[in-house]
């Protein structure tokens, strides 16, 4: 897996938006990657723990040294009494899948036409609705407490089979209305403190890993953003069948310095053209050997680190303790990579055929 590329230009923000109609709606581009998120998982709403508290629902974000992983959906306190909270979404754009950032204002924007559920159809929001500096909540999408007395029911007709969660390239087809543009223009408020934490302990927990729970997070949504032992809902099933991403497959060039077996790139055989067609197809034999027992070894180093990670969670390790785990993968892992680059330049320097000028042959 190739590291993801980090763009946080504003002026390259401007630039992006002439690739792609999914840009609208968003106030900033945060990274790149080449192969699309998983389907958004299937999962119950925790209750509304207070009123005044707003959902926002959960999402796959993205680590260069672990892949997409699941941002649990969540309540959240909104930075101003009036704020509707506009989701953000992975859309395809100068071949790339960007994430455009979410964001707080006085309007729902645009969000790819994503179905993110519990109001979040795609386009708007039927989840509640502010009147008289109060929120009123939807019960026909939102579960509430009991308490909370500010409530009305308005049927919605919802797709129960769309969790695909990107827009274009193969994903969803929706480019922003006239109305979303204009709500573009407003003054948007980013992602407050306890949603920016809450992003925090998802990146560091490894179960989240799209790579370990198959699509399926078994913390799909807590009650409170940050915590994620009380109140928490499990995905009853992944959205979708979950597809391991192709080595490679992510934008930008290679890690220089992989932190996990996963970011090392499938060894693959050299092409060569000798002049000899018997000796080239011997040598190419012997390539892809190695390449097969190389990649093998990847795989065996990629799960150990993988199984040691949930073990770290399960365990609740601290923070040294997932320190020092996290630099002895790395150290395992660019060892691994170093003793194959050895394995292949002897392989080179026994069996290569010799190289020879074009339009002639060797004497």
């Amino acid at each position: 897996m190739r590291t993801a590329v980090a763009i946080r230009s504003l002026l390259f923000c401007i630039v992006l938006m002439g690739f792609s109609a999914a840009s609208f709606g968003q106030i900033g581009i945060g990274i790149s990657v080449g192969f699309a998120p998983p389907a958004i998982p299937v999962y119950e709403q925790p209750i509304c723990p207070v009123d005044g508290y707003l959902w926002t629902p959960g999402y796959w974000d993205y680590t260069d040294d672990g892949g997409y992983f699941w941002v649990p959906g969540t309540w959240v306190e909104p930075p101003e009494v009036g704020f509707l909270w506009t989701p953000g979404y992975w859309g395809w754009g100068d071949g790339g899948f960007f994430f455009h950032t979410g964001y707080w204002g006085p309007h729902i924007g645009f969000y790819g036409g994503i179905n993110y559920g519990f109001g979040y159809f795609g386009h708007g929001y039927e989840g509640g609705r502010w009147d008289g500096g109060h929120f009123f909540y939807n019960t026909e999408v939102n579960r509430v407490n009991v308490n909370i007395h500010n409530t009305y029911v308005t049927h919605v007709t919802v797709d129960v089979n769309n969790h695909v969660s990107y827009n274009g390239h193969g994903g969803v087809d929706a480019r922003p209305s006239a109305e979303e543009q204009r709500y573009d223009g407003e003054r948007h408020v980013g992602p407050i403190a306890a949603q920016t934490q809450h992003v925090q302990e998802a990146r560091s927990n490894p179960q989240l890993r799209a790579s370990a729970n198959q699509g399926r997070p078994p913390i799909a949504a807590t009650s409170r953003p940050g915590d994620f032992k009380s109140g928490t809902v499990a995905a009853r099933e992944a959205g979708g069948t979950y597809h391991a991403p192709e080595r490679g497959a992510a934008s930008g060039g290679g890690h220089p310095n992989p932190a996990h077996a996963g970011e090392i790139e499938a060894h693959k055989p050299s092409p060569v053209n000798s002049g000899d067609a018997n000796r080239d197809q011997k040598y190419q034999q012997q390539q892809q050997k190695l390449a097969d027992k190389q990649n093998q070894e990847h795989q065996k180093l990629q799960q150990q680190q993988e199984r040691e990670h949930q073990q770290a969670q399960q365990k609740s390790y601290n923070d040294q303790q997932k320190q020092q785990m996290e630099q002895r993968h790395q150290q395992q892992t660019q060892q691994l990579e170093q003793r194959h680059t050895i394995e292949q330049q002897h392989l080179q320097e026994r069996q290569a055929p010799a190289s020879h000028p074009a339009g002639g042959r060797p004497h």
